[in-house]
This record gives structure tokens, sequence and C-alpha cells, in this order.
């Protein structure tokens, strides 16, 4: 049997209270064969005490596609546009989403949303994330205010000491901010929260993005150990210098798709959640998490190569690269000085 903790119940259902679920609300806890129990359980119990009306869709997790494994992609593959998977999850008005990836950018969600239904997307990760991370009041006004200031920019540029000189047209994108909830029909947020962050349109991203040492590579889910330098030009990235190990395994795992793709931005933005830390990794087994602690946490420079359905590309290939250190502005206006977030990010 799945083994769960109370006080991970109490968090779960302090979580989907923030969702607003209400008692006798029909809701569908969605996972697959490969899902780890104790969130699905967990999810389940706690979906109970809020008085939900539960029923549970289990998805075969699918046949792994070579040539490489797939990590970390919110993509999830595991509904196959099973017309009765999908009918289940567009007749609730709540969706708790255990799949591995996750539906983020799953081909369904479009379906599923336009249905009605909200969706959280609980990341794959350790109960004990979520336990160290309890309800922040202030996190979710923070996100909103970051959230306008990049829609009412033009222009991001991100900037380091260690040669990052990245520049991205704001025009045409899709932002997004995450503060862990969701609300109102045809929605969803994912579990941790705290990110602000865009999907550029078409010929938007120029510019380097140099990595260092302790920035982190999340389909890895290692620390960068070398210096690596990407270079961007018309949104993708066109060279991958650096001597070490580190540029290396990008070099060789990216050319595993043969997907130009796979090289284009995916999203750009930044970490907001005070709680989130980027040191975690040496407490945890790979297997045990997903990372979205380590995209969320304050002041870092998120940048992600792979699908972005807003320029209209699809890639089975992904890299979410938190960079610490960055100073990112938008319009000129400073939102992250030297990875620090600014003033009017920082408090309520």
């Amino acid at each position: 049997m799945p083994r769960t903790e109370w006080k991970w119940i109490e968090r779960f259902s302090e979580q989907m209270a923030l969702c607003e679920v209400q008692p006798g609300e029909t809701a569908v806890l969605l996972s697959e064969t490969s899902s780890r129990p104790e969130l699905v359980e967990t999810a389940r119990l706690a979906l109970a005490r809020l008085g939900a009306q539960v029923a549970q869709v289990v998805m075969p997790t699918p046949l792994a596609v070579p040539p490489v494994p797939i990590r970390s992609t919110g993509a999830s593959q595991a509904l196959q546009q099973h017309r009765a998977a999908v009918a289940a999850c567009c007749a609730a008005t709540f969706v708790v989403d255990c799949t591995v990836e996750g539906l983020l950018h799953a081909p369904e969600l479009g379906a599923i949303l336009g249905a009605g239904a909200r969706v959280l997307m609980i990341s794959n990760e350790h109960p004990e994330v979520f336990e160290r991370m309890p309800v922040d009041p202030d996190l979710r006004p923070r996100v909103e205010r970051g959230l306008a200031l990049l829609r009412g920019a033009s222009a991001m540029h991100v900037t380091s000491a260690a040669g990052t000189d990245l520049r991205v047209r704001l025009a045409g994108g899709f932002t997004a901010g995450s503060w862990g909830g969701t609300e109102g029909p045809g929605t969803i947020a994912h579990w941790p929260g705290g990110l602000v962050l865009v999907f550029p349109a078409r010929h938007s991203v120029e510019g380097v993005c140099v990595l260092r040492p302790g920035d982190v590579n999340l389909t890895f889910k290692d620390y960068l150990r070398s210096e690596v330098r990407l270079v961007f030009e018309d949104d993708s990235v066109t060279a991958i210098e650096g001597d070490g190990l580190d540029a290396e395994l990008l070099r060789s795992y990216l050319a595993a798709f043969d997907d130009p793709d796979a090289y284009a931005v995916s999203h750009v933005g930044w970490g907001m959640n005070t709680a989130a830390r980027w040191d975690v990794l040496p407490a945890y087994d790979r297997s045990q998490i997903n990372g979205t602690e380590l995209r969320a946490f304050a002041g870092n420079f998120l940048l992600s190569t792979g699908a972005n359905e807003t320029a209209g590309r699809f890639s089975r290939g992904h890299f979410d690269l938190p960079l610490r250190g960055c100073t990112i502005t938008l319009d000129g206006a400073p939102v992250v000085e030297c990875g620090v977030l600014t003033g009017a990010l920082r408090t309520p």
C-alpha cells in the first residue's frame, strides 16, 4: 500500500484549498503507473478531506521512445489522446495532475482547459519538498506584481559578471506566472510555484548566456562543474562552447534528437519563491525529485530550451537551466539585480 503521512495530507489540503476546492466538487485525480504512489495517495486523501467527489484515472505509462531518456519536460505522454480518459478530465471542475512529467505542455491540455476544468499539476517530487514550503500569503501578490511588470514591458535584457548578454523581445510572447494555486475555469498552475516567465514569439531572442559552476541542469538534475557558453541567434543555440564535461554532455544530448527545435528557446523568466533553495540537490537521489524548487528559487534566471507553442515549435528535447547571479531588466528597469529580487518584488 502507498505510504503517506498526516502532515503531508494537511499540506496538500492547504494547497488545494487555495484552489478553492469545495465540498461536493467533481474532481479527477490523474496519474500513471509510474507515478509516485505517495503523491497519488496523499492527493486522494487531501481531496477527500476537503469533501470533493473524487474519481481516479490511472493511465499505463507509455513505452520509452529512443534515443535518450526524457526528463523534466512538463509534457506528459500518459494520456495518449485516450478519448475516455480525456473526457473524464473534461467532465471535472478540478483536475489534480500526478503524472510523472505533468500536463503543462501536454497535447491534451487545451481540450481539458477548454472544457472549463482548472488543473493543479503536482510536480513529481518527494513529499518532503512540499512540506518544506508552507503556504506563503505573500507569494501570490508578488508573482502577480512581477507578471504585470513583464506584461507591460517590450524587452528583457539579461546580463551577468560571467558574460551573459541576452536580449529578448517580448512583443507577441505568452506570459505566465505561477504561485502554486489556480482559480477560475480553464486555468492551470504547477506546485511548487513561484515563477514569472514568457514564451517568446519567433525571432525574439539573441545573445549569449554563460553558465557557471553552481548553475543547474535540471534535465540531468545536477550542478554544472565547468563553464558553458551558449550562443543564441534567431532564437536558437548555434554554438555550445566549453572544454569541460558539461558542454560535451549538452552537445551530445541535444544532438541525439536530430531536431532543430530542441536547440530553440522555450521560455525565459525568473524565480520568486523565497522558501525555495538552489542547494538541495545533494540531499536527494535523482529519482526522488523533479527539481521544480530549483526553477523557482528567488532571483534565479531560468533559461529553457525546447518546445514553445507560442513560436510554433514542438520538441521532446527540453532543458531547464536556472542561473545564479544574473541581472534582469525590463525596458531598462531591474527586476533582479545580481541574483537578488528588487524591492518591489521582494516584499508584498
